[in-house]
C-alpha cells in the first residue's frame, strides 16, 4: 500500500471540514501541537477519521481499513493519516499530569516559642 500523501487524501476525502472547538479552540494549526501537515490532515479529512473510528461510516477501500486496524490498536501507524490520528487521540484522551509551583499542604502557623531559650536574666 502507498504512503503517498495525495492518495491518502484521495482515499479519505470529506465535505466538510473538522472542528474540535471543546478541545482545540482555536483550532489545530494554533495550538501549537500539531504540525502543518498534521494540522491539514485533521481539518480537511477528520469527519471521515471520526465517523471510521466511532463506527458510524463503514470503511469504502483498502487505506480506511488499515486506518481502522491502527485506530482499534491491532497495527502500527504508518502514514502521516494515521499517525495524526493517533496524536489526536492521545491530547484528546489522555489525561495529562499538571505541575505547579505550589503545594496543596497548608502552611503551619508560626512555631511555638520554647521556654528553654529564655533565662531569668531576660526578663527584665
Amino acid at each position: 500500500m502507498s504512503n503517498d500523501i495525495s492518495l491518502l487524501r484521495q482515499a479519505f476525502v470529506s465535505q466538510r471540514q473538522f472542528y474540535d472547538d471543546h478541545n482545540f479552540p482555536r483550532g489545530f494549526s494554533r495550538s501549537g501541537n500539531f504540525t502543518l501537515l498534521e494540522a491539514s490532515i485533521l481539518d480537511q479529512h477528520g469527519v471521515v477519521l471520526k465517523g471510521l473510528h466511532n463506527k458510524t461510516i463503514e470503511p469504502q477501500n483498502e487505506h480506511q481499513e488499515q486506518f481502522l486496524a491502527v485506530a482499534m490498536g491491532t497495527l502500527e501507524p504508518t502514514n502521516p493519516i494515521e499517525r495524526a490520528w493517533i496524536k489526536y487521540l492521545k491530547l484528546t484522551t489522555c489525561k495529562s499530569k499538571f505541575h505547579t509551583l505550589f503545594g496543596r499542604s497548608k502552611i503551619s502557623g508560626p512555631a511555638p516559642i520554647s521556654q528553654e531559650y529564655y533565662s531569668e536574666a531576660d526578663n527584665l
